[in-house]
C-alpha cells in the first residue's frame, strides 16, 4: 500500500505517573522464587527492562486514550470539529460494549459527523488502525482521522503475580509460560492523520506492508480465567524465533513496496531485549539507529509503538530527510512496517 497525501500532524501520548520497578514485581513473587531457588533480578536481566508504569486501580482505557489524545490535539492548530474518524486500537477496553471509542469521543467533543470504532488486533492494533485511517484520507472519505490506544497492564499484572504464588508447588513452567505477562506496562498514545495540504511540513506517512503467519496463533494467548482473572499463557521462545522469521520475509517486501533501499531511523514494538537484539541481527539494522523505550517502559501492547516515536520525535530522534520504518509484530502472528518520511 503506497500514501501520496496522508500527513502526520500531531502525536502525543500519556503515561501513568506511578513505576513498577522490576525488582519491586520480583519480590511480591518471593513464594514462587524461593521455591525455584531464583534470586530477584532474574527478570530485569532476561528482558532488560528495569521498570513500567501502571495504572491505579480503577483507570478505564478510555481515560488514558483521552488525555494521549489531548496531548496530541493541543500540538496542532487543526479543527476537532473536521476530524471524520476516531479508532480505539488498544487490547484493553473499557467494556465489551458499547465500543471504547464512544467513551473517547464524547470527553474529546468530536463531531456526531465522526464515525468511531474500536479495532484490536494485540500489539498490532494501532499500527493497523494508522493504515485504515491512511487509506481514508487517501480516498478522499475525511480530511482527517484520529487513532488512540489506551493500554492498562496492571490488572494482568496483579493477577499473574497472585496465579503464580497460589501454585502450591513446583511453578517453573508456569512461571517461564507467564514471562511475557510480566514484561507487560500501562500507558497511551495517540496519532492525528490529516491530508498533507492541512500540514505541508509534517512528517509524511508513504506506506507500508502487513504480513500474517497465522499459523503460530496458538503461541500467545490471553482471557479471561477462573473468577474473571485475566491471564496470557505465552511460549515466549517460540514466539521469538516465529516473529523475527516473519519478520525476515515481511522486510525485503516493505523496502520493494516503498522503493526503499534501508531506513536512516527506526522504531520497533518493544517487547524486550532479547527481541531487539535479534531483530536488528535479522533485519541487518545498526541498533544506534533505533529509539529504545523497553527499559523504562516495557511492553505497553499497541501503545508500545507510537509513544516511542511520539517520544522519539519530542527529544529530536529524528532528523529532516530522515527515512523511517515503524516495525511493529503482534501475536496472531502478525507483522506489520510502515514507512515515514520526514520533510527535507
Amino acid at each position: 500500500m503506497r500514501f501520496g497525501s496522508v500527513a502526520i500532524a500531531a502525536d502525543g501520548y500519556h503515561l501513568p505517573e506511578r513505576i513498577l520497578r522490576s525488582e519491586e514485581l520480583e519480590q511480591r513473587l518471593g513464594p514462587v522464587y524461593a521455591r525455584l531457588g531464583l534470586n530477584t533480578g532474574r527478570l530485569e536481566l532476561m528482558s532488560g527492562i528495569a521498570e513500567r508504569r501502571v495504572c491505579e486501580p480503577g483507570a478505564k482505557p478510555s481515560t488514558l486514550a483521552a488525555l494521549a489524545a489531548e496531548h496530541a490535539l493541543v500540538r496542532t492548530d487543526f479543527p476537532r470539529a473536521r476530524i471524520g474518524m476516531l479508532v480505539h486500537s488498544a487490547v484493553c477496553r473499557d467494556f465489551l460494549e458499547p465500543a471504547t471509542a464512544s467513551v473517547v469521543h464524547a470527553r474529546l467533543g468530536l463531531a456526531p459527523e465522526c464515525e468511531l470504532f474500536d479495532l484490536s488486533n494485540a500489539c498490532l492494533g494501532f499500527a493497523n488502525a494508522l493504515s485504515l485511517v491512511a487509506s481514508r484520507i487517501e480516498l478522499g472519505a475525511i480530511e482527517a482521522g484520529l487513532v488512540v490506544s489506551g493500554e492498562d497492564g496492571a490488572p494482568l499484572l496483579e493477577s499473574t503475580v497472585t496465579a503464580l504464588n497460589a501454585l502450591e508447588r513446583g511453578g517453573r513452567n508456569e512461571l517461564k509460560r507467564a514471562y511475557a505477562s510480566l514484561t507487560i506496562g500501562s500507558g497511551a498514545a495517540a496519532v492525528l492523520l490529516t491530508h498533507a495540504r492541512h500540514a505541508p511540513r509534517a512528517p509524511r506517512l508513504i506506506g507500508g506492508i502487513t504480513l500474517a503467519a497465522s499459523e503460530h496463533h496458538g503461541l500467545c494467548q490471553g482471557d479471561q480465567h477462573g473468577g474473571g482473572a485475566l491471564l496470557m499463557d505465552t511460549d515466549s521462545e517460540a514466539l521469538l524465533a516465529a516473529g523475527n522469521a516473519l519478520a525476515a520475509r515481511t522486510w525485503p517486501r516493505f523496502l520493494a513496496e516503498l522503493g526503499w533501499s534501508g531506513v536512516s531511523k527506526f522504531v520497533t514494538h518493544q517487547v524486550g531485549a532479547a527481541h531487539k537484539r535479534l531483530l536488528c541481527e535479522t533485519l541487518t539494522l545498526d541498533p544506534r539507529l533505533d529509539f529504545p523505550t523497553v527499559a523504562w517502559l516495557g511492553n505497553i501492547g499497541s501503545v508500545s509503538l507510537p509513544i516511542s516515536f511520539s517520544l522519539a520525535r519530542e527529544r529530536g530522534f529524528f532528523a529532516p530527510g530522515d527515512r523511517i520504518g515503524l516495525l511493529g509484530i503482534g501475536s496472531g502472528l502478525n507483522c506489520s512496517m510502515l514507512g515515514v518520511e520526514y520533510a527535507p
